[in-house]
């Protein structure tokens, strides 16, 4: 046996070829080794097909493989030839302490290759040849080696436990079963493992269902992260763009102020001073005047005064007033007083403002409780009112937008927009709302003609065929169709015939994190016309789109506080 195991060792070291050990070793890309020569060799002879092929496997390559030593393999053949193939082989087929042994090995066992749950015995490989060659064993149950055979044996009747008792839930052998467990149910242990097995694919099929269920809840709290980061980005973006704006428009009316008053106070100081050189000027011309009187005052020949005191010119009107009105010392502070008052109102505003602010972040929560369910009434949804403004820069040419751009309506001219990137061209008659919508949202279309309801996602096209721009007809967006006649709603193009009372105000309630869009009728009652469970990964926008070209029809979104 040990002969066999050194030429089965040196087998599979040696070269299929000269038959001889390995000299540097080449492996094909089929996984067989040669010795280099040996290889090329067989190769040149196969040159002249332009085919070469493995002489083992017979696996064909093309072109020829440029081949390299197998340095471990070379290194590995010379260790074994320096320490004995017949040692190594021996080591490697002997069992260890954690290995199953041979049972019918004597002396150095051999390693167990297969257990049989019949004779209770595990075999190496050659003593287990009979297993395969006689009839006899050929209903022998073999298993991989296991060192707990003996647990199979009833310890009171010496026998292989071969049945199960279904009332004390245990293996029994034979005898147990018409001794100490007469009258019990009990089955051969195969049936009793078909019963369990049977049991054990249905907890594995249950099992497996919650993993997939628990994966889809993970990939859409995954989803939910991303949507949830996004948004968090969006507003903070936005949050920080308006301050800026806010502190610029600030800066920009103190800059005016500013100017305004230097500007004044230039042209009152210039008046001022203007009034003062004159005022100067006359009393100079005055004292000149005063000094030349005093002098002929003081004369003392008489017929001198009376002769030079006709002569003298009368003294000249003042061409100001004997007094000079001036306000107070604080000329401005009109201007003090208005400032400040502009400060307190913005004061007042971001005071009470803030607080919807606040509560508006506040209000973010992911993780749906059964509190936070959908509104049923009016009144209910009106907690979550959005004011809508629609975006000029997405409106197409042919909407005229108006009131505060909360209306928009379809127009037979052009108008005169800017060209912009985010404008909806050819026959896409809609608008996008300048607002992006997350958490939970209510807004009111009043609508008048063929006018569809929608929201979208902001990166949906704005040019290309219907099925990439227009609300609806894809992916990205879902609309309201309010016909003169019916209602559908579309989504990826995927019509569904709503019914519902007719009303020119459509209600729209959003719960981005519940994945919940709901389409209202508003009348004197509010009646739910089609709901939406989806998941969305990325803020809405709310839209309309016209989709007869009839001049005059029109929507706004409606003021609801």
């Amino acid at each position: 046996m040990a002969q066999k195991g050194v030429r089965l060792d040196r087998e599979t070291f040696s070269c299929p070829i000269c038959l001889d050990p390995l000299k540097d070793p080449v492996a094909t890309a089929c996984g067989h080794s040669y010795c280099m020569n040996c290889i090329k060799a067989h190769w040149d002879k196969e040159d002249g097909k332009k085919l070469f092929s493995c002489p083992q496997c017979r696996k064909t390559f093309t072109p020829r493989p440029v081949l390299l030593k197998n340095t471990m393999l070379a290194d590995l053949v010379e260790e074994l030839k320096k320490t004995g193939l017949q040692a190594a082989a021996a080591d490697h087929c002997y069992a260890g302490p954690e290995d199953v042994a041979c049972d019918v090995c004597t002396g150095r066992r051999l390693k167990a290759f297969k257990s049989c749950l019949q004779c209770l015995a595990s075999y190496c490989e050659q003593h287990l040849q009979p297993h395969y060659q006689l009839p006899v064993f050929k209903k022998h149950k073999l298993v991989d080696p296991s060192k707990k055979l003996q647990e199979n044996i009833c310890s009171r009747h010496d026998e292989v436990m071969k049945m199960f008792c279904r009332t004390d839930q245990q293996c029994i052998c034979y005898l147990c079963s018409v001794d100490e467990h007469k009258g019990h149910d009990t089955v051969s242990a195969a049936a009793e493992r078909t019963e369990r097995q049977r049991e054990l694919e249905g907890s594995r099929l249950n099992i497996q269902q919650r993993i997939q269920d628990r994966e889809k809840d993970v990939k859409l709290l995954h989803q939910q992260v991303e949507a949830i980061n996004l948004s968090a980005d969006e507003a903070v973006k936005h949050s920080e763009k308006t301050f800026t704006e806010l502190i610029r428009l600030l800066e920009n009316r103190s800059s005016d102020v500013k100017q305004q008053v230097r500007s004044q106070q230039k042209s009152e100081v210039s008046r001022v001073k203007e009034l003062q050189e004159k005022l100067e000027q006359e009393i100079a011309e005055l004292k000149r005047k005063d000094a030349e009187l005093k002098l002929l005052s003081h004369t003392e020949d008489h017929n001198h005064f009376l002769h030079i005191y006709p002569s003298l010119p009368p003294l000249a009107e003042s061409t100001h007033s004997t007094g000079i009105q001036i306000r107070p010392l604080r000329c401005f502070e009109d201007v003090t007083a208005a400032v400040s008052e502009v400060r307190d109102k913005l004061q007042d505003v971001l005071r009470d403002e803030w607080t919807n602010v606040s509560l508006a972040v506040t209000e973010v929560n992911v993780l749906l409780s059964h509190s936070q369910a959908e509104p049923k009434t009016r009144a209910g949804l009106l907690r979550y009112s959005r004011d809508i403004t629609l975006d000029p820069n997405t409106a197409n040419t042919h909407l005229l937008l108006s009131e505060g751009n909360r209306k928009v309506t379809l127009m037979k001219e052009h108008q005169s927009y800017s060209s912009h990137t985010d404008r909806f061209t050819t026959f896409c008659f809609q608008v996008l709302s300048r607002e992006s919508l997350t958490g939970r949202c209510y807004w009111e279309v009043e609508r008048r003609g063929e006018v569809h309801v929608a929201v979208s996602y902001k990166n949906i096209s704005r040019t290309g065929s219907r099925n990439e721009c227009v609300f609806g007809w894809n992916d990205k967006s879902w609309a309201l169709d309010c016909d003169k006649n019916s209602l559908t709603f579309r989504y990826n193009n995927i019509k569904t015939p709503v019914s519902g009372p007719p009303s020119s105000r459509v209600g729209v309630y959003l719960d981005h994190t519940a994945g919940v869009l709901s389409f209202y009728s508003v009348s004197e009652t509010m009646t739910l016309l089609h709901r939406v469970q989806t998941t969305f990964t990325q803020p809405l926008y709310a839209g309309v789109w016209f989709y007869c070209f009839s001049s005059g029809d029109s929507a706004e979104f409606c003021k609801l506080k």
